[in-house]
């Protein structure tokens, strides 16, 4: 989806050649998989943070061009509407003290950008949905003016027959709601976590992402208000999920946790990407076959919560990714580093045991565990290996969390860095305070309304401290 595109309005003829394209990069990608055509690599990782602009009232700050101009940062890219920003990590190599050194880049780069936002009278916020967002302000007048974003509208309506969107979440409070456009879209961030593995461990790594991501959005929930609703602990899953919805059917989701595991190659997701998901942009382009460049797009359009990606390293060599996206934004630097740290080592730690967790725990009840801790936060009831029904708690604390140190220092990582970012998250689970459940807490105690709740958490997010340690 980075690629912007000459124009937004296509022809049959259009999707015809895409679509021919597609097929044949489809089967080259399934000859390099058979081949074995990917480099053995160590494993290395990064990120994607989405964030927000704001102003002096903590309002949306419709500033993302003059913003990009001034800053010149080719880590900073824009997202989909006018007041949200996309901040990337340079990958490395998960060894030594890798965390800490993605952790130094995120804040260097965070940095720069508040010097230059502060030059609008704006400042950045990294939290799942912006408590003080007004669904007035997701209009097509707040898109980001790229072409892309302007044809994926089109698409979507048009593959929606021109019926609305339709919002209907039921959390804590209800909102049932119909929206014109993909802008509800923007009301979701994330931080989207990287793992480049090689292809003989890809279905590993993609299964074990799929049976994590349970634990993983509840320990990460940081995104309970959608204009002023109390709903699930993280809001965004069932907001990115309706923001694009084209069908009721599971098969056509461009959002959602899957259909199965996959068994036998990651190839069956690109395979299922052929298969079952309409062209929405299709884009024909003059690139040698063996870039995938419209392979690649397709993917771009398609938004797992786990994903698997194509790149090419400095020497052209592909290589594959799982894209973990699950998490929110936020609350702070050292709270999303240590949510990557959990993830790498609890990934590398389940991908890697002796009997496959796909084989011991029912996709469905992965599926389950999932949409529940998403509603529920920590306070979940989970069913785990055995069978049996676990708070997820006692699973981090008994289960994952040593898993995970395990993964870490099987990697390569140094004692120090383990114990620092997993101890952010063990300290996080003891006193049971995520950034939902601050939020939740401070509107109650203190009658906060909206604004003042984002304009508090922007006060504390300032600190660098980690939310667990938050005050209310």
């Amino acid at each position: 989806m980075g690629e912007e595109i000459t124009h937004s309005h296509f022809e049959p003829a259009d999707f015809e050649a895409f679509g021919e394209c597609l097929r044949r990069e489809t089967a080259l990608l399934k000859r390099w998989f058979s081949e074995g055509a990917f480099r053995q690599t160590a494993n290395v990782g990064g990120f994607e943070l989405e964030a927000w602009l704001v102003d002096a009232e903590a309002r949306p700050a419709s500033i993302i061009e003059p913003f990009l101009g001034a800053l010149n940062d080719p880590l900073v890219v824009p997202e989909l509407a006018t007041f949200n920003v996309e901040l990337n990590s340079s990958p490395r190599p998960l060894r030594g003290t890798a965390l800490s050194r993605m952790a130094s880049e995120l804040d260097t780069t965070w940095a720069h950008c508040n010097r230059v936002a502060r030059d609008f009278d704006a400042r950045l916020a990294m939290i799942g949905i912006l408590p003080s967002l007004e669904r007035s302000e997701l209009t097509l007048a707040n898109m980001s003016p790229r072409q892309r974003y302007r044809a994926l509208n089109d698409q979507i309506l048009r593959l929606r027959g021109g019926q609305p969107l339709r919002l209907d979440i039921k959390g804590r409070d209800r909102i049932d709601a119909e929206h014109r456009d993909v802008m509800l879209e923007s009301a979701a961030t994330s931080f989207q976590i990287h793992l480049k593995v090689n292809a003989d461990e890809a279905v590993r790594f993609y299964n074990a992402s799929k049976i994590l991501s349970a634990t993983m959005v509840a320990v990460t929930a940081n995104s309970p208000y959608l204009f002023g609703h109390d709903l699930w602990n993280e809001t965004r899953i069932p907001l990115f999920e309706q923001s694009v919805s084209v069908g009721a059917s599971d098969l056509t989701k461009r959002v959602s946790f899957g259909i199965r595991y996959a068994w036998d190659s990651i190839m069956e997701c690109f395979d299922a990407n052929l298969d079952r998901y309409p062209v929405l942009l299709p884009r024909v382009m003059e690139a040698p076959q063996e870039q995938l460049v419209h392979l690649r797009l397709h993917n771009g359009t398609i938004w797992r919560w786990n994903r698997p990606l194509i790149g090419f390293d400095a020497d052209g060599s592909p290589h594959l990714r799982i894209e973990h996206r699950v998490v929110p934004s936020g609350p702070s630097v050292p709270d999303a580093i240590a949510n990557a740290a959990f993830y790498y080592g609890a990934v590398c730690a389940l991908a890697r045991e002796p009997t496959a967790p796909e084989k011991r725990l029912p996709f469905e009840r992965a599926r389950t565990n999932f949409y529940r801790a998403a509603r529920g936060g920590l306070e979940t009831d989970v069913m785990w290996m055995d069978g049996k029904g676990i708070g997820i708690r006692e699973l981090i604390r008994g289960i994952l969390l040593p898993q995970a140190r395990d993964g870490l220092t099987r990697l390569g990582l140094d004692a120090d860095e383990i114990d620092h970012w997993l101890g952010i998250v063990e300290a996080r689970v003891a006193n049971g305070q995520t950034g939902a459940v601050w939020q939740r807490a401070c509107v109650e105690r203190r009658s906060l309304d909206m604004q003042d709740l984002t304009q508090l958490y922007l006060e504390r997010q300032a600190s660098g401290r980690p939310v667990h340690e938050w005050e209310l």
